[in-house]
């Protein structure tokens, strides 16, 4: 059975400068799928989720999210629209507990207005309520409960990974962007990882798209691969189709990198 891609990219064109980061490429998130995009460190996977978030503008082609446009919408305007990311360099806020964390994730749906808050009129005590017990639901089902007090800042760098998943769940996305979730991870810190990626794409019904450089994770948890060169697309398939492109081997699991497109 054909399923809808909730995200595609339609020729996707960036240039910064002289320099085209991006070259005219196309792909398709399936939805409730995960998908991984993988490539060669400078190969423009980054660019491609910045471009998605609008951090970046495109120089050409479309980004459509549910069939619709999303292209010169600004970040929070795309976050809204149900899609939120994480990054490679990990972005908490260090100082706060992560329970609070989390929670100040949660707030971005609050139904109470600016004056019930100031005056904490009964909606407002209400709606509190009900954003603490979805923080602790968040922090039960990633396994972060017994931390819940604990600084930021303070937890071993697997579990803030965790936590900025977490965060980025509080938001109640429909499209759910890992931007190299299992770095700095040991092999049972991977292994887990790629548990919990399936259970919260059931438990939250997400669409997943996941660049990671762990081809272990890749191979194990994505049901469709993209892979880009130089900007460049190298190879877009099943994972074993494209573990065996010899294209992908030359470039990517321990060939000489192809210079050109």
């Amino acid at each position: 059975m054909n399923v809808a891609p909730i995200l595609e990219l339609k020729g996707l064109t960036k240039r910064f400068g002289g320099l085209t980061a991006v070259n005219d490429v196309s792909m398709s998130v399936r939805e409730g799928g995960i998908s991984g995009l993988i490539g060669p460190n400078g190969a423009g996977k980054t660019t491609i989720f910045n471009l998605i978030t609008g951090v970046y503008k495109v120089s050409e082609g479309a980004i459509e999210f549910k069939g619709k446009s999303i292209l010169d919408r600004e970040p929070y305007q795309i976050a809204n629209l149900g899609i939120t990311r994480t990054f490679q360099n990990i972005r908490l806020f260090k100082n706060l507990s992560v329970f609070d964390n989390v929670l100040t994730a949660c707030h971005m749906s609050a139904k109470y207005s600016l004056l019930e808050s100031f005056f904490r009129l009964p909606r407002f005590y209400r709606e509190e309520v009900i954003l603490r017990k979805k923080a602790e639901s968040l922090l039960d089902v990633m396994g972060l409960s017994d931390r819940a007090d604990l600084t930021a800042n303070n937890l071993p760098y697997g579990l803030q990974r965790r936590l900025e998943i977490t965060r980025a769940l509080a938001l109640d996305p429909a499209l759910l962007l890992l931007d190299e979730p299992a770095a700095g991870m040991n092999p049972d810190e991977t292994e887990q990882l790629m548990r919990l990626m399936e259970e919260i794409r059931k438990s939250h019904n997400l669409s997943i798209l996941v660049i990671e450089h762990h081809m272990d994770l890749v191979m194990g948890v994505c049901d469709h691969i993209h892979v880009l060169n130089f900007g460049c697309t190298l190879a877009d398939g099943p994972p074993d189709d494209v573990a065996n492109d010899p294209k992908v081997v030359e470039a990517y699991l321990g060939g000489e990198e192809i210079k050109s497109c």
